[in-house]
């Protein structure tokens, strides 16, 4: 192992201990309070806590409930997936995320979500991790509101051009599965012969 990989796997180690620390003896963590819709010059944020109220009482607020009456979307269906439970383990979760598939795959989502400060997936990278592997660690497990809370940005931007080519493309679960594993992945695949 380099001495480069070996530092950054102490400071990774470190960094992660401290913030587990952090929050076991009830420090609050940052959060991200809002999510922003960009697309170029526009944005609209909608505020976490309404999220996180049509979740818990399928009653949508504010620009949220605007949003649902515009695009014609039934708010129990929107609940039910915003409390959706992805039910992986913490620590496979956390090292696959950690190999180059993970990596490529999280920096492609890097694409669509980021901290509204800055898109460049140095920062926007280890943001969705912290969601996950925080989200990951809540009572009820990693969902939609438990990712957003764990956010470590203030403001999650969410690029709507990106979205809307990620679901165009993904008509079907199997095209989300080829969309994500085609252009990240393709250093990694292995030569036909």
């Amino acid at each position: 192992m380099s001495t480069r990989h070996a530092r950054r796997r102490r400071l990774l180690a470190l960094t992660t201990s401290c913030g587990l620390g952090m929050l076991s003896i009830g420090m609050p963590a940052q959060a991200a309070m809002d999510v922003a819709l960009v697309s170029g010059a526009f944005r609209r944020s909608i505020q976490v806590s309404d999220i996180a109220h049509l979740a818990k009482t399928e009653e949508p607020r504010g620009l949220l409930s605007d949003l649902l009456k515009l695009s014609g979307q039934d708010p129990a269906q929107v609940a039910e997936l915003l409390n959706k439970n992805l039910d992986v383990p913490l620590v496979l979760t956390s090292r696959l995320m950690n190999t180059r598939i993970g990596e490529a795959l999280t920096r492609r989502i890097a694409q669509i979500i980021y901290p509204i400060t800055s898109s460049e997936s140095s920062v926007s990278v280890p943001a969705i991790r912290a969601a996950v592997i925080g989200g990951l660690q809540r009572p009820e497990g990693l969902t939609a509101v438990s990712f957003l809370e764990a956010y470590p940005n203030p403001v999650m931007a969410v690029n709507l051009p990106a979205l809307f080519t990620v679901i165009e493309k993904a008509e079907s679960i199997a095209g989300l599965v080829q969309f994500f594993s085609d252009s990240p992945l393709d250093g990694l695949k292995e030569p036909n012969p």
